[in-house]
């Protein structure tokens, strides 16, 4: 297991790796270099300011994850979580919409942003080498499949 990171004032490495899923503990416990200073980086960069801007905590439902559970649990295949460049995030004290709205509005240098099935939870990404701000809905169609959509501004 790695030794834990604290990279900003409000968020550390274990934070950003936590999961409940123990059956994959040794692998998400020990992530690549790459993965710890992609993390660093969606700290300081996105995640810590969005904190010091709201004043309030933000809860990190997903972080790193691992491939062994990013499959098990049926995320994308090419989810930014396994290289450590997403988070999936909620605010408790002023609702995800809200949370939603204070990243856009902000500016901050995101890469993905997307309204997790009616605000559930935010999905917020920093990649630093493309950062698009591209903003996205998740939605289930008639089959039950995840779908992506840009949604009218």
């Amino acid at each position: 297991m790695v030794s834990n990171i604290q990279f900003t004032k409000n968020f550390s490495l274990f934070e950003l790796l936590l999961t409940s899923h123990r059956e994959f503990d040794n692998e998400q416990y020990n992530p690549p270099p790459e993965v710890i200073e992609n993390l660093r980086a969606l700290a300081v960069n996105i995640l810590q300011p969005l904190r010091d801007t709201l004043g309030t905590p933000i809860k990190v439902n997903s972080g790193y994850r691992c491939p062994s559970l990013n499959k098990a649990i049926g995320g994308a295949s090419k989810s930014q979580h396994m290289t450590g460049h997403a988070a999936d995030i909620i605010d408790l004290t002023n609702g995800n919409e809200a949370l939603f709205k204070k990243i856009k509005d902000l500016k901050l240098p995101f890469d993905q942003m997307i309204d997790e099935f009616g605000f559930r939870w935010v999905h917020v990404s920093f990649d630093s080498k493309r950062n698009r701000r591209e903003i996205l809905q998740a939605k289930k169609d008639a089959k039950g499949k995840t779908i992506y959509v840009r949604p009218t501004l």
